[in-house]
């Protein structure tokens, strides 16, 4: 199994900047495709982005492109969901996952491990 655990969250001004890391224990983080979610209330969970487990390639959700930046350490087990130009909708309960092997997926079925999850808000 893989435990995740997410940090990074909080309260920032529309605008700002926040990175989220994802801390990966268990079995071996480089063998897993890493996803991030995110879930506003009264909303279902949606694809923020993925890198599979060889790096490299990203995937991303149409309205984080160019905003959002995913990247990984395997080397510390650890993946990253940096986001810049924040906006109030970007606001929600941030997850990570992992879903094993190189294919990633935008859906949260897809993937078998999650992260407890980390709030972000964005003030206008």
């Amino acid at each position: 199994q893989v435990q995740l655990v997410e940090s990074g969250g909080g309260l920032v001004q529309a605008g700002g900047s926040l990175r989220l890391s994802c801390a990966a224990s268990g079995r071996t983080f480089s063998s897993y495709t890493m996803g991030w979610f995110r879930q506003a209330p009264g909303n279902e969970r949606e694809f923020v982005g993925a890198m599979p487990r060889s790096g490299g390639s990203t995937y991303y959700k149409d309205s984080v492109k160019g905003r959002f930046t995913i990247s990984r350490d395997n080397a510390k087990n650890t993946a990253y969901l940096q986001m810049n130009s924040l906006k109030p909708e970007d606001t929600a309960v941030y997850y990570c996952a992992a879903r094993f092997g190189t294919v990633y997926s935008t859906l949260p079925r897809a993937y078998a491990y999650w992260g407890q999850g980390t709030q972000v808000t964005v003030s206008s």
